[in-house]
């Protein structure tokens, strides 16, 4: 099975890749995607956008994964414009999306609680005294510090929402926690936050919210997961076309032909996964089982092939001035982010049963 792109999104992967052809630091990576208009794709026509959606931006995260780049754009493009382009009403949309367009601020959401990774039942809650008082804790929210807005779901009287709060507000508190790439990361504390109904994202009513930014947010991990895993497989191959051994190249030898050949199924797996779901989702159908499944691959398989890669490497796979640590530590984050296979798999169980 193989997905076909229509024009549209042939011109997308296109674009992104000839933008990320230039090595740049993040900060102008980031800036060359809001040139491009690649940061635009998803927002209305109104603000200036092209009106598509999680297809469209699942390209540019695949292809921002095939050369493991840090930016922020799966915080702020999976986590942050389409959950508000899909659930803000006109002004939320007016005032945040824009400026994210342009590359000048930052979107995120704080999906994860301790030890209750994409949980739908937050402990943090919303208590209601004229506005709203949030208190909680989140953990593993990226680029917190830098974020414009952090999408954060709470328990509300009579279900659940997601509230866009302010990391500068009175009662925040961010504190860094470490990642294996290095990215920004933060726990967040909430102590009585006030934030008031126009800070509510309630577009498919109380608790479909958390729902759609958990498909949102799944769909951006897999598809940046695709191109990661792409990416290392790329490099690991052309190294072992060249780098010669007792005279011949290492992809000549039969154990390193199996080897590489493990990678490429998991990397086939994780793409046709991440897409199926992807597919579904933009196409309106029920994803859940897709992304459950394409998340459950990702976390399984991707840590195993990159440690193949490495070892394919030989010493060169542990050399820092090397690009493939690049990929191996974003692949631990992700699988972090995601809560990790068991839980992963757990998640798919319950859906089954369900």
């Amino acid at each position: 099975m193989d997905f076909q792109f229509d024009e549209t999104q042939t011109e997308v992967t296109a674009l992104t890749a000839r933008v990320l052809g230039k090595e740049r630091e993040p900060g102008g990576t980031w800036r060359a995607l809001a040139d491009a208009g690649l940061l635009a794709l998803a927002l209305p026509a109104e603000l200036g956008g092209d009106g598509l959606g999680v297809a469209e931006v699942a390209l540019v995260l695949t292809e921002l994964g095939r050369v493991a780049s840090p930016t922020p754009a799966l915080a702020s493009l999976a986590f942050g414009v389409l959950p508000v382009t899909a659930l803000g009403g006109p002004d939320q949309r007016a005032a945040l999306l824009p400026p994210v367009a342009a590359g000048d601020s930052v979107l995120t959401a704080a999906l994860h609680e301790p030890s209750a990774p994409f949980t739908t039942r937050p402990a943090t809650v919303a208590e209601s005294a004229g506005d709203w008082r949030l208190s909680g804790v989140k953990v593993g929210v990226p680029f917190a510090a830098e974020a414009t807005r952090i999408l954060t779901p709470a328990s509300l009287p009579g279900g659940t929402g997601v509230f866009l709060v302010d990391p500068r507000a009175d009662g925040v508190t961010l504190t860094p926690t470490t990642t294996s790439s290095g990215t920004p990361d933060h726990t967040m504390t909430l102590d009585s936050v006030t934030v008031t109904d126009a800070d509510l994202l309630n577009g498919h009513g109380p608790g479909e919210s958390i729902a759609t930014l958990h498909r949102f947010a799944l769909a951006g991990t897999v598809a940046f997961g695709d191109g990661l895993l792409a990416g290392a497989l790329a490099l690991t191959t052309e190294h072992v076309g060249e780098r010669e051994q007792f005279g011949r190249p290492l992809a000549a030898f039969q154990a390193v032909a199996q080897q590489i050949a493990d990678v490429y199924v998991a990397s086939r797996t994780v793409q046709l996964a991440a897409r199926s779901a992807v597919w579904r989702l933009a196409a309106g159908l029920d994803a859940d089982a897709e992304l459950d499944i394409a998340a459950y691959w990702l976390a399984e398989e991707a840590p195993e092939a990159l440690a193949v890669c490495h070892h394919l490497h030989g010493g060169i796979g542990v050399d820092e001035t090397y690009p493939l640590h690049r990929f191996s530590s974003a692949v631990k984050d992700l699988g972090r982010t995601l809560g990790g296979a068991s839980h992963r798999l757990a998640a798919l169980g319950e859906l089954v049963a369900g």
